[in-house]
C-alpha cells in the first residue's frame, strides 16, 4: 500500500485536485490522504464541501492581509511536521500557488518525491503572473513526476531539461470537474442570478491578479462601465474580498442598475454562470481553460498568458489592461455575430474529462502497479459542436 498525500490551499487548486483526490481514494493499492494549508479559507471550504472531501490535515493558515513570505514560512513549518509524521511515498501538488511551491520544498527537504499536476505552464517572464510564474518553475525543478496538461507544456519542460520519462501529458483536471458541476437545471443560491435574462447577452467579469492592482484595475473597470452604458448590457462581477480589489471596483462600478457586484461565488455557481453568460472578461488562468469547453469566448485582461493553446484555437483573445482596447474588442464581439461565433466554437485544447484517470494510471505505473505507460492526451481537431451565436 502506497501513501499519497495531496496538498493544496486555494480554491482553484481544490477545484482541479478534487476529481483526482476522489479517484485516488477509490484506487486499490493507494492510501490517498489530503492536507490543506487553507491559504484561502472560506473559498477553499466551499470546494471541499461540493466534492465531499474531508482533509486529514488542515493547517488553517489564512490570516488577514497575509504576505507571501508569511504564507511560505507557515506552510513550510506546518507541512514539515506532517511529512515527518506521515512519511508518504509521494506528495501531489497543483499548479502555481505559494502553497504549491512551499509543499514541494517541504517534501524535498524530507526526501519525498513530488508529483506536479498542471506542470509546464510558462510565460517566461518572472514577474507575469507574479508570483505564479516563479512558483511553477521552482516546483518543476523540485518535482519527480510532471503531469503536463498539454503537449506544449510537455515541450516547455523538455526544453528545461526535465527527463522525458518523467513527463505525462494528461489533459487538465478542471475539465473533469466541470462534468460534475455544470447542469442545465442548476438553480443559483443567489436570488438575483435566477432573475437574469440569459437569453440576451450578459457579460461576466472576474479580476483579481496582483499585477492588475492599481491603475490597471481602474482602467479595466472604466472599460466595463463604458460597455454597460453604451450597449445597455448587464454585467455580473463576483468581486474578490481583498480590499485592494474591492475598493476600486466598488468605487467605479457600484450603484449602477445594470452592474451586479456579487460576493465571491461557490464553484458550482460560477461554473454554471460561465455556461450561461455570453462573454467572459477576466485575468484568471483557470477560466481560460474552462470556458472553451463551454463554448464561451474569453477576453484575457493580461498582457501575456501561460495558456496559449486556447488563443491559438481562437476561443481566447488577449487584450491587456488598456481601457480602449478592452472596450473596442468587447464591443466588436458583441455587435458582430460572425466574430462572436468564430470565437465561440467549442474546441477544447485542454482536456476530455479523463485527466484524473491518466494521472492515476501514471502514478500506478511509477509504483510498478501498472505495466503499461499511459497514453498521452491529444485534443480533438474538430469542434465538439457548433456553438450558436446568442444574437
Amino acid at each position: 500500500m502506497y501513501t499519497i498525500l495531496s496538498i493544496f490551499g486555494t480554491r482553484p487548486e481544490a477545484i482541479k485536485m478534487a476529481p483526482l483526490v476522489r479517484l485516488l481514494k477509490e484506487t486499490n493499492g493507494i492510501n490517498a490522504l489530503t492536507a490543506v494549508t487553507a491559504q484561502h479559507r472560506e473559498m477553499l471550504d466551499q470546494v471541499l464541501a461540493l466534492f465531499e472531501i474531508t482533509p486529514e490535515y488542515d493547517l488553517d493558515l489564512m490570516r488577514p492581509r497575509q504576505t507571501l513570505t508569511e504564507i511560505t514560512c507557515r506552510s513550510l513549518g506546518g507541512l514539515e511536521k506532517i511529512l515527518q509524521q506521515l512519511k508518504p511515498d509521494l506528495v501531489l501538488v497543483h499548479g502555481d500557488t505559494t502553497t504549491t511551491f512551499a509543499a514541494s520544498l517541504a517534501a524535498f527537504y524530507q526526501k519525498i518525491p513530488t508529483g506536479h499536476v498542471e506542470a509546464g505552464l510558462r510565460t517566461f517572464r518572472k514577474d507575469s503572473p507574479f508570483p505564479e510564474e516563479l512558483n511553477r518553475r521552482l516546483t518543476g525543478t523540485l518535482a519527480e513526476l510532471h503531469f503536463a496538461p498539454t503537449a506544449r507544456a510537455r515541450d516547455n519542460l523538455l526544453r528545461e531539461g526535465v527527463p522525458a520519462e518523467s513527463i505525462f501529458v494528461t489533459g487538465n483536471t478542471v475539465i473533469d470537474a466541470l462534468s460534475t458541476t455544470v447542469r442545465p437545471d442548476f438553480t443559483f443560491p443567489e436570488p438575483i442570478l435566477n432573475q437574469i435574462d440569459f437569453s440576451r447577452p450578459v457579460l461576466l467579469a472576474e479580476v483579481h491578479r496582483r499585477e492588475s492592482w492599481g491603475e490597471p484595475l481602474e482602467a479595466i473597470c472604466r472599460a466595463f462601465r463604458r460597455l454597460v452604458d453604451d450597449l445597455q448590457l448587464p454585467l455580473l462581477f463576483p468581486v474578490h474580498r481583498n480590499p485592494v480589489v474591492r475598493e476600486p471596483v466598488t468605487r467605479i462600478l457600484g450603484n449602477h442598475r445594470k452592474i451586479h457586484l456579487l460576493e465571491p461565488l461557490d464553484t458550482a455557481s460560477f461554473h454554471n454562470l460561465m455556461q450561461r453568460c455570453h462573454l467572459i472578461l477576466t485575468d484568471s488562468g483557470g477560466i481560460q481553460e474552462e470556458a472553451p469547453s463551454l463554448g464561451r469566448p474569453v477576453l484575457v485582461l493580461r498582457d501575456i498568458t501561460e495558456r496559449p493553446e486556447a488563443v491559438e484555437a481562437g476561443t481566447v483573445k488577449i487584450v491587456g489592461t488598456d481601457e480602449e482596447k478592452i472596450y473596442s474588442t468587447a464591443r466588436h464581439l458583441l455587435e458582430t455575430p460572425e466574430a462572436y461565433a468564430a470565437m465561440a466554437r467549442a474546441i477544447n485544447p485542454y482536456g476530455d474529462g479523463r485527466a484524473s484517470q491518466r494521472i492515476q494510471e501514471a502514478i500506478l505505473y511509477y509504483f510498478d502497479l501498472r505495466l503499461e505507460r499511459p497514453k498521452d492526451f491529444a485534443p480533438a481537431t474538430q469542434p465538439a459542436n457548433e456553438a450558436e451565436t446568442p444574437f
